[in-house]
């Protein structure tokens, strides 16, 4: 469940309410069904991520709701379980600043800018309707952006 949410960018009542029909494996590709602002978008779904939900699904056989509840099957998952096992996940790896379900958005679409991904296709794939909003999402590191100055004077030519 925390891999699907990095990997695919979605947020945290999405993750909770995908379906096993959402997964269309064939286009690597998740269905997000009524995402904020009750609109519908495909996600990402990448190959490890693809393996992972196998693998759930061989162990745990959900009939429709990926993750449901535990105590009721019709239900989804509560986002405070989700937001338990992120706290987990994080202390267990030793992180010391604060992780959310929410973080782990933001990094799916920094990394994805860091990468070089056009800024516009990563809000597309987030669900957002204005770029600026992206730009907020996006925390590129300095050390990831190269000089112009290298792409016109490669290091060592100083002359």
């Amino acid at each position: 469940m925390l891999t699907v949410l990095y990997s695919a960018g979605i947020r945290l009542g999405e993750v909770c309410r995908l379906r096993v029909d959402d997964i269309d494996s064939s286009r690597m590709l998740l269905r997000i069904r009524q995402g904020k602002g009750h609109k519908d978008r495909f996600a990402p779904l990448s190959p490890t991520a693809l393996e992972l939900l196998r693998e759930w699904w061989r162990t745990t056989h959900p009939k429709a709701l990926l993750f449901p509840n535990k105590n009721d099957a019709s239900r989804p998952l509560s986002p405070a379980t989700v937001q338990h096992a992120v706290k987990v996940a994080a202390r267990d790896a030793g992180l010391t600043k604060r992780v959310s379900p929410h973080t782990l958005r933001h990094s799916f679409a920094t990394h994805l800018v860091e990468q070089g991904s056009a800024v516009r296709a990563v809000g597309v794939m987030l669900g957002h309707a204005h770029g600026r909003t992206t730009e907020l999402y996006t925390h590129v590191s300095a050390a990831q952006v190269r000089s112009p100055l290298d792409a016109i004077l490669p290091p060592g030519k100083t002359e």
